[in-house]
């Protein structure tokens, strides 16, 4: 008997209530293509790892403890072949090798656009 007083009087209660609403939120706005959002700058002092991917080769231990200085390692890449720039493990640019004030550096050939990017990572 008191469960059925107790249910009454929540009844009453919530019948004066209002009837629920749905929840508003701010429309959200997409980035224009090539501009750059307002509120970038706080992620713009973020380290990134930047690596630039010269080839690789595979060696048996043997013939790795007999290198010597002046040993040549061939690579899978040819020479003039472009070298892959990646941030974060990541491909974001090819580029050629050049040689600026005594030091290596790269040229960028070619920028991977935002959507081979995002294709890349499926």
């Amino acid at each position: 008997m008191a469960e059925s007083d107790s249910a009454t009087q929540f009844d009453s209660q919530t019948t004066g209530s209002p009837s629920p609403q749905p929840a508003s939120f701010p429309s959200v706005q997409s980035a224009e293509m090539g501009g750059t959002p307002k509120n970038i700058d706080f992620i713009l002092d973020i380290p990134m790892s930047v690596t630039v991917y010269v080839g690789s080769t595979k060696m048996a231990i043997r013939d790795l403890l007999q290198l010597a200085q002046g040993s040549v390692i061939e690579l899978d890449k040819l020479a003039g072949e472009p070298m892959e720039v990646m941030v974060n493990n990541k491909l974001v640019a090819r580029g050629e090798v050049v040689v600026v004030n005594e030091k290596f550096g790269i040229r960028l050939t070619d920028v991977v656009s935002a959507a081979e990017r995002v294709q890349h990572l499926r």
